[in-house]
């Protein structure tokens, strides 16, 4: 299924994705009001979709899928846009590519079948890009990777994911150890988890305490 609103561009990439064996566009929809039916409409086996669309972002569509009441098809994102924060935020939401418009169409065609087969895909400069965000640069990121903490949380949090105790913690930042655990305590608000075993483990999910 196609998610854009550009219809000549939709028509191009049908005509691009049915040119090869085995692969078939059954619906397509320019709105993400559109997608929750056309997905239980049509079964898809995977979803190729924008980001900006004329009511909205296609991240939000692919977050309502996620959240639908039937397994979800894998959104492949291809865009325009190729800052790092919309490509963070596809991530976050479920995405399981992305890929920049412009691609060509070999790499549009392997993006598309690994997806459909339950696989992860990006475009070279894009994995160079999560490589590099995930790696450097790690209490920046963090903010980006969990909105809702400020900017000394994500660092204590990146801190309690190396392995660090609060009184350890508190001698890295230079602050009482209180003031580590009223941290500790409001990022396990925000994450919504129990203990700190969970939070480290949120935390590696995304990359964070391995340095």
């Amino acid at each position: 299924m196609i998610v854009d609103d550009h219809p000549l561009f939709r028509e191009g990439l049908k005509a691009a994705l049915e040119s090869a064996e085995g692969i078939v566009v059954v619906a397509e929809a320019e709105r993400c009001g559109d997608v929750p039916e056309a997905v239980a409409r049509h079964r898809p086996d995977m979803v190729v979709m924008d980001l900006s669309l004329p009511d909205g972002s296609g991240l939000e569509a692919t977050r309502r899928l996620s959240a639908g009441p039937q397994p979800a098809p894998p959104v492949l994102m291809l865009t325009m846009a190729d800052d790092d924060g919309s490509l963070l935020a596809a991530l976050q939401a479920g995405a399981r590519g992305y890929l920049v418009k412009g691609a060509g169409r070999e790499e549009v065609l392997h993006a598309v079948r690994t997806v459909a087969a339950g696989g992860a895909v990006f475009g070279a400069d894009v994995a160079e890009r999560i490589t590099a965000l995930l790696a450097g640069a790690r209490v920046r990121e963090a903010g980006q990777l969990f909105p809702a903490l400020t900017a000394r949380e994500a660092e204590v949090l990146d801190l309690v994911a190396r392995g660090l105790d609060n009184r350890r913690i508190a001698r890295e930042l230079v602050v009482a150890e209180k003031t580590v655990r009223n941290h500790v305590t409001h990022i396990f608000e925000k994450l919504h988890v129990a203990t700190r075993a969970e939070a480290v483990a949120r935390a590696r999910d995304m990359g964070l305490g391995d340095g």
